[in-house]
């Protein structure tokens, strides 16, 4: 089978990438971590080039930055800062040629001014691209999201904008950094680690999970579509019994 035969609904509309593995592929090269970063940095790149060429994919969420990174080597951090920050810059005008829209989850506030100026240019840039939307999860830790939505749901219902027998899962999810976004359909995690990391915890709770062996600069296209293709093959319940099980 191939991708190309696949009808328009086996394809995942949202793809979520937990992007491992930049350290040790680096280490079994005898390079320093932050050469695996850029090198990292280059799967980004064709990774989004080939996403935006499957039409039938809207959606590719990228875990850049999260919030334990910081706990890593104060080098390393500023190194992942400076490399984030001269992409930011230097990709977006192909991103924009190539009609990508580009989106940041996370608690920007946090990152420097440099950067936050930069992500808010690139989104202006791009704000209305109709093609693959890219969405970088920066500063990003699922708890931390959840957290965050609980405080502010308490806040309304403080100030008696919302009572609390009105809380559901809606107003949960509106109330979250990716509200405007549909959950991931699939996850994908290189460098044979098989955990979410705090990864967007409350939208993969009925994602397809896939998981390769490969690092993150190893990982090419055709290990996307080998995803898709798998993914394509899977019956998704939703907790729920298919009817003809019924």
């Amino acid at each position: 089978m191939s991708i190309q035969t696949l009808a328009p609904e086996q394809f995942p509309q949202h793809i979520a990438i937990i992007m491992d593995g930049n350290g040790r592929w680096a280490q079994s090269q005898n390079k320093n971590r932050l050469l695996g970063h850029k090198a990292g940095v280059e799967t980004v790149r064709r990774i989004v080039r080939h996403s935006g060429k499957l039409k039938h994919v809207k959606y590719l969420t990228l875990y850049t930055f999260s919030t334990e990174n910081w706990r890593r080597p104060r080098t390393e951090v500023k190194g992942l800062m400076q490399l984030l920050a001269f992409h930011l810059e230097k990709e977006i005008q192909e991103l924009h040629e190539n009609n990508v829209r580009l989106e940041v989850i996370g608690n920007v506030a946090e990152l420097s001014p440099t950067i936050q100026k930069k992500i808010e240019a690139a989104r202006q840039k791009t704000q209305n691209n109709q093609g693959l939307t890219l969405i970088l999860a920066l500063n990003y830790g699922g708890r931390k999201e959840l957290v965050n939505a609980f405080q502010t749901i308490a806040q309304r219902i403080e100030q008696g904008q919302l009572h609390a027998n009105e809380i559901d899962e809606n107003v949960i999810a509106s109330h979250l950094y990716t509200h405007t976004f549909p959950d991931p359909d699939l996850v994908i995690r290189t460098a044979n680690e098989l955990r979410l990391s705090n990864y967007l915890l409350w939208q993969t709770a009925y994602a397809e999970l896939w998981f390769t062996p490969k690092t993150w600069p190893e990982f090419q296209p055709e290990d996307l579509d080998q995803a898709i293709l798998d993914y394509s093959q899977r019956k998704r319940k939703f907790g729920a019994v298919p009817q003809n099980n019924a």
